[in-house]
């Protein structure tokens, strides 16, 4: 999984504004490697701009403007949500708040001023609300800030349980000589701890641990619907490569009716 902590940070079952604290924004960005290295940025940045067209687009968790800071500077108007005040700080090197306006709030219920044509949520973010009741009050959010005919895009990965051993509940997804990193699985209650193993020269560990509710496709459209959206697409990745049965995530755009 992707959205997660910085290695190297110790997060237990914390809030998410304390997951999210100041050692973790320190160490986010990234520039030109992981994500945001210029082959991830610019499809994603390529396809809001299309989608948000003439209009003002509004970023749910914007973070440190991995993608909220190129897409403004290709003429999108953007406003952010953001729960971290460290990562808002981390922002502010970049854009002041004449660029990109940041509401202080929960992506689930925050109110940012005006309305758009877009409002986006990358990497796997929606996925940090841990409830199905909270993730189904983001997409009501998004619906409440969107003009009729306006797109909610959210980019999610998809649950890996078919490499779930019969009676276990981890799974590894990456492994280095000096780190480790595996998906802890509660199937019961669809939620997934990321747990990220750094290891150092001296042979030394640290471990960070962030929570995520996992989500299939079909119910995110559940949730899209009991918000009055229509799954206008869905595809593999930003370029728009068929979705299927083996993608390992999704690019899925929703759309209210133009005649609300």
């Amino acid at each position: 999984m992707d959205s997660r902590p910085c290695p190297g940070v110790i997060v237990g079952t914390v809030q998410r504004q304390e997951t999210w604290d100041a050692d973790t924004a320190q160490c986010y960005d990234m520039p030109g490697a992981g994500m945001f290295a210029p082959a991830v940025v610019g499809p994603t940045v390529d396809r809001l701009a299309g989608l948000a067209g003439t209009g003002r687009a509004l970023e749910f968790a914007i973070g440190t403007g991995r993608i909220a800071v190129p897409l403004a500077e290709r003429g999108v108007p953007v406003t952010g949500i953001e729960l971290s005040r460290p990562m808002i700080d981390r922002l502010r090197a970049k854009a002041d708040e004449a660029t990109i306006p940041v509401v202080v709030g929960d992506m689930a219920t925050a109110v940012a001023p005006g309305t758009y044509t877009l409002v986006y949520l990358v990497y796997n973010t929606i996925s940090n609300l841990l409830t199905q009741p909270e993730q189904v009050a983001c997409f009501r959010n998004a619906a409440r800030h969107l003009v009729p005919g306006g797109r909610f895009v959210i980019e999610l990965w998809v649950p890996e349980l078919r490499k779930l051993p019969p009676g276990q509940q981890a799974v590894v997804w990456q492994s280095d000589p000096d780190y480790i990193a595996l998906d802890t699985y509660d199937v019961l209650h669809q939620h997934v701890v990321s747990h990220h193993i750094r290891l150092d020269e001296n042979g030394g560990a640290r471990l960070a641990r962030s929570p995520h509710r996992y989500v299939w496709p079909a119910e995110l459209d559940l949730m899209g619907q009991l918000a009055g959206f229509e799954l206008e697409t869905r595809h593999a990745d930003w370029q728009g490569a068929e979705f299927t049965a083996e993608s390992r995530s999704h690019v899925s755009v929703y759309r209210i009716p133009a005649n609300r």
